[in-house]
């Protein structure tokens, strides 16, 4: 790389997209030197513009932020569904999902955090509500007649499902970035510590 600069950012800029090349830069650079380091100067400069150029696109370091978090929520949402069509049947998506959801978090654990950070981002940015609702709406058509019984053998919600999906996915991928395990390198996998996505018949109320 010649003066900082990633040829994914300089590439988009030089085909006239600033804003995407900004934004594809932020994110590499999150992972590179973490959050605490990213600057609007610092990825104006790894894109080869002046450091003013970014206020043009974006509001404040803020508005770049939310911005990144909404393309890594695409990102996440895509991961979530990868390999699936429409005769993929429901223990297929569900375990695409789950194991989607997970290995996105471990490739891109700097950008999974940012992602869910509320008080750094704008919350009423519509790029990012509507990337953040896509990329739930995969573990919701999920959870959709999802049929399970709880502890106390009270009926279960939709809403019961879809926090249920939830916490299982998004507690793992957690304990595996943040330290929490003592070998993460070796963790089972996904399907391994969610044996009920392979076993556990999963059917209809309808």
């Amino acid at each position: 790389m010649d003066g900082g600069e990633t040829s994914s950012g300089r590439d988009a800029y030089h085909h006239g997209d600033l804003k995407a090349a900004l934004i594809q830069a932020g994110m590499e650079m999150l992972e590179e030197v973490g959050l605490e380091k990213l600057s609007l100067r610092g990825i104006a400069a790894r894109v080869g513009v002046s450091h003013a150029a970014p206020k043009n696109h974006f509001d404040g370091l803020r508005g770049l932020l939310s911005a990144i978090a909404a393309e890594g929520f695409q990102r996440h949402s895509a991961a979530m569904t990868e390999g699936l069509d429409a005769s993929s049947s429901r223990q297929d998506r569900l375990r695409a999902a789950a194991e989607g959801y997970v290995a996105f978090a471990r490739e891109n654990p700097a950008l999974f955090r940012l992602m869910f950070s509320p008080g750094l981002l704008d919350r009423d940015n519509p790029a990012l509500c509507a990337a953040g609702q896509k990329s739930y709406a995969v573990l919701t058509g999920i959870a959709e007649d999802l049929d399970w019984t709880t502890l106390d053998g009270s009926e279960t919600t939709q809403r019961h499902s879809e926090l249920m999906l939830w916490s299982l996915v998004h507690g793992y991928a957690h304990l595996l970035i943040s330290g929490r395990l003592s070998d993460p390198e070796h963790a089972p996998p996904t399907t391994a510590v969610m044996p009920w996505m392979d076993y556990k018949p999963i059917t209809s109320r309808r």
